[in-house]
């Protein structure tokens, strides 16, 4: 197994991201179309928070539908702001990060997503999912 491959090779480098004046319904429709967990929030190319799923679920019923199988819009979101729910101290790594230390910082930290920042720009993003494909192909 190679031990010194950069974050670079596995990260998701077209980003789907969120900006701190989007509103939550916004949130809730990139993760349901796109099928993702986690949404860098932005404000320029300079991240300034993460929005998982599991932040809008805890503060909704996202998922809610009613009888016509159509969802409910939420009138919590209504309440919240990106910013109020958003992760806001964000720990974020280099391109160069080895997926190795990649991982240390998953199995260490309580978050499944790492921005990917190169000279204060956001460039990327890597996620447990990643991580675990990237180990399943070396096998």
């Amino acid at each position: 197994m190679k031990k010194k491959v950069p974050v670079s090779q596995i990260m998701t480098r077209n980003l789907i991201k969120l900006h701190l004046e989007d509103e939550l319904s916004v949130a809730e429709n990139l993760f349901k179309k796109n099928k993702i967990r986690h949404l860098p929030v932005v404000e320029g190319e300079h991240i300034v928070g993460m929005l998982s799923y599991n932040d809008l679920m805890r503060i909704s019923f996202a998922d809610a539908i009613d009888d016509d199988g159509e969802s409910i819009e939420t009138t919590v979101y209504d309440m919240f702001s990106i910013e109020s729910v958003m992760t806001k101290k964000v720990i974020s790594i280099s391109p160069e990060t080895t997926i190795k230390e990649v991982a240390e910082i998953f199995t260490k930290q309580d978050f499944h997503a790492l921005p990917v920042v190169d000279n204060d720009n956001l460039v990327g993003i890597v996620t447990t999912t990643d991580v675990i494909r990237y180990l399943l192909e070396q096998y």
